[in-house]
C-alpha cells in the first residue's frame, strides 16, 4: 500500500496523465486503474450519467482477472440503472455525496438503498467494502459515479476503505470528471464527423465505428504484449488508435452519393472512384501535429490494403494520388502494398472493419452467420490479412463477441 505522502505525490502525477488522454474509453480504463491503485482496491466500476440513468461503462476486477489468466480479458456487458435512492450508485449520483460501506452484506436497514448480490452469486465473487464517489464537473453537476470495491491491506486481506482516503479520492474524482468531460467533447466531435459520413454512406453508423475501434484496440494490445512493447507506449498508442479507427472511412464524405448509396454492384469506373476515399481521408490528417494525426492518416490510407498485395490504394503520393516512383504496374496504376509494407495499424483496422461488415446487416445484404464470418477471416489469413494478427484475433474472439453486445446496432 502507498503511504499518505506517496498517495499525494501520485495524485498530482495522475492529474497530468489523465489530462493528456483524449479517447473516452481509454480514459475510463486509466481512471479506474489509477483510482484503484490509490486506495489499493481489488475491483471497481465507472458509471456515466445518460439522462436520468447511470450507464455501467467500465469495470476491472483483479480477483476474477487472475482466474482468467494474464492473456485473457475480463468480459463484461453494459447496462443502465435509474438515478434514485434504491441502489448504491444511484443514491450517490442522486445526492452527490460519497458513500463508504465497510460491508455490503451488512448495510443498515435505515438506509434507503441495498446491495444487489446477483453478480457475486453469478461469478463466485464476494463484495465487501465499497467506496462510491460522485463524479462532478466544474459546474458541480454529477456526470457519473466511480465505485471502488474491496480495499486490501499489505497481505491482501479485505478491509474497509479508510476515512482518510475519502478526501483524496474526491480530489481524484475532480481530476477524472474534468478529463471525462473533455473526452466526451472529443467523442462528440468525432461522432459528428461520423454522422456527416453517415448522411452520405448509410453503413457508417455510430455503433459500426465504435465496434471497429474497440476490435482494433483489442487486437493491437494483444499484439503489443506478445512483442513486449512497454506499457507506456501501448497506452499512448491506444488513445490515438481508437479515435483513428473510428475515422477510418471519413474520406467517403467526398465520394458521390450516386456511388455510395448504390445498392447493386459497382461498375469498374465507380469502383475506382470509391477507392479514392482512402486517399481523400488520409489527406485530412496530413501535416501531422500529433500521434493521432499520424495514426489517423496511416489507418485511412491503408485499411484496404491486402497482405498479398492486391489491395488499394497501393504505393501512392497522397497529395496527387499518383504512383510513387518505381511502384506502378504495366497499366500505370500503383502497385499494392503487401505484408510488412502495410503499416501495422492499417493491417489491424482491415481485420476489424471486415469482421464488422460481414457480421452486420446492410441494405444490400443480410448479416452473415458467425460461422461464415469466422471462416472467411480464417481463410483470409495469409491472403487478405496478416496471418499473425488473424491468430491474435481468434485468440481473443470472446472479447470480440462482448464488444458486439456492447455496441448493438440501433
Amino acid at each position: 500500500m502507498l503511504d499518505r505522502k506517496e498517495k499525494l505525490s501520485r495524485l498530482i502525477q495522475i492529474g497530468l496523465e489523465v489530462s493528456q488522454i483524449s479517447d473516452l474509453d481509454v480514459l475510463l480504463e486509466k481512471i479506474l486503474s489509477e483510482a484503484r491503485k490509490l486506495v489499493n482496491a481489488d475491483a471497481g466500476s465507472i458509471y456515466i450519467k445518460e439522462g436520468d440513468n447511470l450507464k455501467f461503462s467500465y469495470t476491472q476486477n483483479d480477483t476474477l482477472q487472475a482466474k482468467l489468466g494474464k492473456d485473457k480479458k475480463l468480459i463484461y456487458t453494459t447496462f443502465s440503472i435509474p438515478i434514485n435512492n434504491n441502489s448504491i450508485a444511484g443514491f450517490v449520483a442522486n445526492n452527490a455525496k460519497i458513500s463508504n460501506i465497510p460491508d455490503a452484506y451488512k448495510i443498515s436497514e435505515a438506509l434507503p438503498f441495498s446491495f444487489n448480490s446477483d453478480f457475486d452469486k453469478k461469478v463466485g465473487y464476494h463484495t465487501k467494502s465499497m467506496l462510491t464517489v460522485p463524479l462532478k464537473n466544474t459546474r458541480n453537476q454529477t456526470i457519473g459515479v466511480l465505485q471502488l470495491i474491496n480495499a486490501q491491506d499489505d497481505e491482501d486481506n479485505i478491509i474497509a476503505f479508510m476515512d482518510e482516503d475519502e478526501p483524496l479520492i474526491m480530489h481524484f474524482a475532480n481530476y477524472a470528471s474534468n478529463a471525462i468531460e473533455r473526452a466526451q467533447l472529443t467523442r462528440t466531435t468525432i461522432m459528428r464527423m461520423i454522422s456527416m459520413a453517415e448522411l452520405r454512406d448509410p453503413k457508417e453508423t455510430g455503433p459500426h465505428v465504435n465496434r471497429v475501434a474497440a476490435y482494433s484496440l483489442e487486437i493491437y494490445e494483444a499484439w503489443a504484449k506478445k512483442k513486449n512493447v512497454p506499457q507506456e507506449e501501448i497506452d499512448a498508442q491506444k488513445d490515438s488508435l481508437r479515435m483513428a479507427a473510428m475515422l477510418h472511412d471519413v474520406g467517403k464524405v467526398a465520394i458521390s452519393d450516386i456511388i455510395l448509396k448504390k445498392p447493386g454492384k459497382f461498375t469498374d469506373e465507380e469502383y475506382e472512384n470509391m477507392k479514392l476515399h482512402t486517399i481523400l481521408g488520409a489527406r485530412l490528417f496530413q501535416g501531422a501535429r500529433s500521434i493521432f494525426d499520424e495514426i489517423a492518416e496511416e489507418v485511412a490510407l491503408n485499411h484496404h490494403e491486402r497482405w498479398d498485395g492486391n489491395g488499394y490504394p497501393g504505393h501512392v503520393n497522397i497529395e496527387t494520388g499518383d504512383p510513387v516512383k518505381g511502384k506502378k504496374d504495366k497499366k500505370g496504376k500503383p502497385v499494392g502494398k503487401k505484408q510488412s509494407e502495410i503499416p501495422l495499424f492499417g493491417r489491424i483496422v482491415s481485420i476489424a472493419d471486415v469482421y464488422d461488415a460481414l457480421s452486420s446487416k446492410r441494405v444490400y445484404k443480410e448479416a452473415w452467420s458467425e460461422e461464415q464470418v469466422l471462416e472467411a477471416l480464417k481463410t483470409g489469413g495469409g491472403n487478405q490479412f496478416d496471418p499473425e494478427l488473424i491468430d491474435i484475433f481468434f485468440e481473443n474472439i470472446d472479447v470480440m463477441r462482448s464488444i458486439q453486445e456492447r455496441y448493438p446496432d440501433e
